[in-house]
């Protein structure tokens, strides 16, 4: 017979390539399957790391409410930290020549709202750009973007303090809540600091420091100096 066995050709050839196609579907679920269960573990890692990622972000933007000392003459923290310097220096903006410093070291753990440190009217805030070094070191402060924030004490007219908030090396933003003009109370918050950062608070001379090297101190309630 001429045409003898051509259909069973084309019977083996459909086979064939319905075989080839099903090879290629299990294939291509094979892969799928294994690029799903990669997908998967990758977006399980991605949102573990997003959880840790909010609840460190709610625990780095605490902000409780601090125990305000009632002491009329009260000067107080400014900042939650360590005090690491206490010495004297020069601030000619505000306070207008040499005046008692301390300085507030803020880690990555620390409450990073600031706190007014006297009753008083805001007579002066400045921005100043700069480097974004570590705030480990006190000497940040001469190199370091930072916002400078003058006070007119309305308990002791006459007295002045101002406050230096200083960006750090992770810190690369200060949002500072009051203004020039501005009234606040001891204790009242006044601006953030994100992430690591310093606080220098400038006294004027006559002040009497009770803070000590090393004392760690709460924003808006520690006592760290007085007016006499």
């Amino acid at each position: 017979m001429k045409h003898s066995g051509k259909a069973r050709k084309s019977a083996f050839k459909l086979i064939f390539w319905t075989l080839v196609l099903l090879i290629a579907l299990m294939a291509a679920g094979i892969i799928a399957s294994a690029l799903g269960a990669l997908v998967a573990f990758i977006t399980t890692g991605l949102i573990s790391l997003w959880i840790l990622f909010a609840i460190f972000t709610l625990y780095f933007f605490r902000d409780p409410n601090p125990n305000k000392p009632s002491i009329a003459n009260a000067i107080v923290s400014p900042a939650h930290g360590k005090i690491d310097v206490i010495d004297e220096t020069t601030e000619n903006e505000v306070l207008g020549g040499p005046c008692k410093r301390l300085s507030i070291f803020l880690s990555v753990i620390d409450v990073h709202v600031q706190k007014a440190p006297v009753s008083g009217k805001v007579t002066y805030l400045k921005h100043k750009p700069g480097k974004f070094l570590s705030a480990t070191s006190s000497h940040c402060v001469d190199c370091n973007e930072n916002v400078l924030i003058g006070f007119d004490s309305t308990e002791y007219p006459g007295q002045r303090v101002s406050l230096r908030l200083v960006a750090g090396l992770i810190a690369r933003r200060i949002i500072t809540w009051v203004e020039a003009g501005d009234t606040v109370p001891r204790s009242e918050r006044i601006s953030l600091i994100q992430y690591g950062s310093r606080c220098d608070l400038y006294l004027p001379l006559n002040v009497k420091i009770h803070a000590k090297l090393g004392d760690k101190v709460k924003g808006g309630e520690t006592i760290v100096a007085s007016f006499d």
